[in-house]
């Protein structure tokens, strides 16, 4: 396992494990896809945890913490079991030319707006979200929240934003929660 290949947890981590922890309930059968370190997934208590990401070092990772951890892209292979699903999408705008072609990059590149890996998520989430389950998603200003609202809605999705905060270089993060209408 190599940790320099696994995304840990910073400012926005922090902030939708907050958001999470006030959400979770302990009956909740909690979904964090892209665990990284596994730090948020291995902190939250439902009545069972689980967590996916693609990168094979941090699922090690993420294991070595006590995560029940599942190597997949997103939901790939998930059912609808789940009542709270987390996430903290990559979300840094990268042109094709700026990408590193290694595992960390799967927790940063966002493609060209921030939003490639949010639309795939918010497109495949429905499928593995139990009748009244909650998404918490983290957001960034650099993935422009007004474009980010719009999918939600155009998806099928009602959102409230339950946390935010602004960081020392201006950007600004959300946790948006988010239902099917």
């Amino acid at each position: 396992m190599l940790k320099s290949q696994v995304y840990q947890p910073g400012e926005d981590s922090f902030l939708l494990f907050q958001k999470a922890r006030e959400e979770v309930r302990t009956d909740d059968i909690v979904l964090e896809v892209g665990t990284g370190s596994g730090y948020i997934a291995s902190s939250i208590h439902g009545r069972m945890v689980i967590a996916t990401d693609i990168n094979p070092h941090a699922v090690l990772c993420s294991h070595a913490e006590g995560v029940q951890v599942i190597r997949t892209d997103l939901t790939a292979g998930l059912r609808r079991i789940f009542t709270l699903v987390l996430f903290n999408p990559p979300y840094i705008p990268t042109r094709s030319y700026e990408r590193l072609d290694d595992w960390l990059e799967y927790a940063l590149d966002g493609g060209p707006d921030g939003r490639r890996t949010l639309s795939r998520f918010i497109m495949q989430v429905p499928d593995i979200l139990a009748p009244g389950g909650r998404v918490m998603i983290l957001v960034s200003s650099l993935q422009n929240f007004k474009k980010c609202e719009e999918f939600f809605e155009s998806a099928g999705f009602v959102f409230d934003i339950v946390g935010n905060e602004i960081l020392e270089d201006g950007e600004e993060l959300r946790v948006y929660r988010i239902i099917i209408a």
